[in-house]
């Protein structure tokens, strides 16, 4: 199933900020991780914009690719949003580590071209 263009607006707005979640944190290890509080806000920020792109993305199009985990990324946005408390660092290490290059992989087909400008 093809993307509605409001689903690849959202699309392409997880896979940037599945992106920069990389960009902020290649090369880390996670003790660096653990003693940069300015790094760790920027990755949970990030994710927090990953799951609620996800969340705008329409069920139909969700439907139609089941081996997204969206209710859990959506569900990880609404700790870091409103369970702030709770967050575990090295859980979101985790997630940066094994489950970003997952999505990013899985997210790429699924972009459509951007259309070409016309002069």
């Amino acid at each position: 199933m093809l993307p509605e263009a409001r689903d690849a607006a959202h699309l392409w707005d997880m896979i940037e900020a599945a992106r920069r979640i990389q960009k902020y944190t290649e090369g880390l290890t996670l003790d660096r991780y653990l003693k940069d509080d300015m790094v760790q806000s920027a990755v949970e920020r990030r994710l927090e914009i990953l799951g609620e792109a996800a969340r705008r993305v329409s069920d139909p199009f969700k439907q139609s690719h089941q081996e997204i985990p969206w209710q859990k990324i959506i569900a990880q946005r609404n700790v870091l949003a409103h369970e702030y408390g709770d967050i575990v660092p090295m859980l979101v290490w985790k997630t940066v580590i094994t489950h970003i290059p997952i999505l990013i992989a899985q997210l790429e087909p699924l972009i459509p071209p951007v259309p070409p400008v016309t002069p």
